[in-house]
């Protein structure tokens, strides 16, 4: 049975700005929200935290939700795992970052993945109802957090999208060199960290990681690419 344990409510622990406000600030949802907006939000849309221990079940296929959950320590993953067991990952979850938004903004859609601890993690649960409908006080920071929402799942929408771009090349040469293409991209330099171990990225790109690691040391012999566990440095021709 996965362990869970629910912390006090945001109204009344004193850890609340030790954990969230931080987070708060560098939150895509929350920008535009200063911290005083932002504390007197989280009641009216029924946020609560809960913790999770590393490898622990945040959520399962089939369940369904009516809470966005944000990362505030740790980070998460969103796996697809088929009748056979054999897993996707889908994305990586990181501390201010939103996900379960759109099953959540769907009335009674089932989850179509898992949501796993990658390790030790705090989450925010966020009520979606609460969210996309103003309060009573129709207060102006309630309705930036609702235009926030919006950005928030169209950025989603491109990072699945991208994500369909590098897994649907036909070989896994192709793959590793389109996500570490974008990872270049995306960091500003050619020498950057991926947020994944060999095996986590053979699942993320759909591959065999014995096929993949043999396409790595072939990149790193023809002098394509270095590199040394999660660090990679891409070279040029």
């Amino acid at each position: 049975m996965t362990m869970q344990k629910k912390m006090p409510s945001y109204a009344s622990t004193d850890e609340k700005h030790a954990l969230i406000i931080p987070v708060l600030h560098h939150s895509g949802l929350f920008r535009g929200i200063n911290d005083k907006e932002a504390e007197a939000i989280m009641p009216c849309i029924n946020a609560h935290l809960t913790s999770y221990g590393a490898g622990d079940s945040i959520a399962r296929r089939g369940d369904t939700l009516t809470a966005i959950g944000m990362v505030i320590y740790g980070s998460v993953q969103i796996v697809n795992e088929d009748f056979w067991g054999n897993r996707n990952i889908i994305s990586r979850i990181d501390v201010g970052d939103i996900f379960a938004e759109s099953y959540a903004c769907v009335p009674n859609s089932q989850l179509r993945e898992n949501v796993i601890a990658s390790e030790p993690s705090i989450i925010l649960y966020m009520d979606i109802r609460k969210m996309i409908h103003t309060c009573t006080n129709a207060c102006a920071f309630h309705q930036r957090l609702s235009q926030n929402m919006i950005v928030q799942i169209a950025r989603k929408n491109l990072m699945l999208t991208e994500k369909i771009e590098q897994t649907s090349k036909r070989t896994t040469r192709d793959k590793l060199l389109a996500y570490l293409s974008a990872q270049a991209y995306k960091q500003g330099t050619p020498s950057f960290d991926i947020p994944f171990n060999r095996q986590q990225l053979a699942d993320y790109l759909s591959v065999d990681r014995s096929a993949m690691s043999n396409e790595l040391s072939k990149l790193r012999d023809e002098h394509i690419i270095e590199y040394n566990r999660n660090h990679f440095a891409l070279k040029m021709n």
